[in-house]
């Protein structure tokens, strides 16, 4: 794992985490895994998937019943982030702001990492 020692990889906001488990229990989920792939305007996108349960190297952040589980190959790239869910007049969704991200594209579901 790539994570601070006593500190999770990423935190929630009240309202990420209230969206969380809303969704949760609305899935019958037991967490939200969270990962990253190649695709996109600027090289990687975000994914997010209901899981049944954690896989052997997932690393899991729960917090006020919220269950996030990070995704082996995306640990190192989700450092730092802090998870929001928005609502707004046009879409409403989760938000990353994640210290790692260099460049993000116009539709906003694209971004580019630092170099490892």
């Amino acid at each position: 794992m790539f994570s601070i020692p006593g500190k999770a990889a990423v935190s929630l906001t009240p309202a990420a985490k209230s969206a969380i488990t809303r969704l949760m229990a609305e899935q019958n989920a037991r967490g939200l895994r969270l990962g990253v792939k190649k695709g996109g305007c600027a090289g990687m996108e975000y994914t997010m998937d209901f899981v049944a349960e954690a896989q052997p190297h997932d690393e899991v952040v729960e917090d006020d019943g919220a269950r996030i589980l990070i995704a082996p190959l995306a640990q190192m790239f989700l450092i730092g982030t802090e998870i929001d869910y928005e609502i707004g007049i046009l879409e409403s969704g989760f938000k990353f702001r994640n210290p790692n991200v260099t460049e993000t594209c116009g539709c906003g579901t694209s971004v580019k990492f630092r170099d490892a």
